[in-house]
């Protein structure tokens, strides 16, 4: 398992992993995977006293991720950090005309992980954006996303990190149930949804079969 005893786990991103976490409190995880996630490790595993951290914001990019990784990533020391970031680097292309370009993705993303890295030298658990057809308008996100996506594989190779293909794993869930109750807007999850990440989180990091 990649997770051993006494670690602290921190997860970043942007809305999907902040789900409303309080930011007065620090230990808060919000309402989401992280949440699920943690208390299912931690249920399975209570002897292993793991402590996890959520640091995700709301409409975060990777640029912002870059801006704030100091305080809230290397300051706090964790021995593993799991990053979920992609969808607004794509989403404020559509409804802002602010695009990320795949290159200055793959940049910003890459120097996340160099430094966390070399200052850490922590675990990396990468988690893909995904998007779902609802409305039928965000299939034309796939131009933008699936390129980025294509990057968080390539990245997660080269740095050694524990994977999570959710864009496949959504588009399979959305097999058994329509689109809508896996992501209502296509971005972000439901409570059934948050449960998919959560488990494809904990499988990833062997916690789970």
């Amino acid at each position: 398992m990649l997770i051993d005893n006494k670690e602290i786990v921190l997860f970043q991103g942007d809305s999907i992993t902040d789900c409303g976490r309080n930011r007065e409190a620090a230990a808060d995880l919000g309402n989401g995977y992280a949440l699920m996630a943690a208390g299912q490790f931690q249920y399975l595993f209570p002897e292993k006293q793991v402590q996890f951290i959520n640091r995700g914001i709301s409409g975060n990019r990777v640029v912002d991720l870059q801006d704030r990784w100091e305080t809230d990533c290397l300051a706090l020391k964790p021995t593993l950090v799991s990053i979920y970031i992609g969808i607004n680097d794509t989403w404020r292309k559509y409804d802002s005309n602010d695009p990320t370009s795949t290159e200055k993705y793959e940049q910003g993303y890459r120097k996340l992980l160099q430094i966390t890295k070399e200052k850490l030298d922590a675990k990396l658990v990468l988690i893909e954006p995904f998007v779902l057809p609802v409305p039928a308008d965000r299939e034309n996100w796939r131009e933008d996303l699936d390129p980025k996506i294509q990057v968080v594989r390539k990245l997660a190779s080269e740095f050694g990190a524990a994977y999570v293909p959710l864009d496949g794993l959504f588009a399979q869930a959305s097999m058994k149930a329509p689109a809508a109750s896996w992501a209502p807007d296509g971005v972000h999850p439901s409570p059934a949804g948050h449960a998919l990440i959560a488990d494809a989180w904990l499988k990833a990091v062997g916690a789970i079969r």
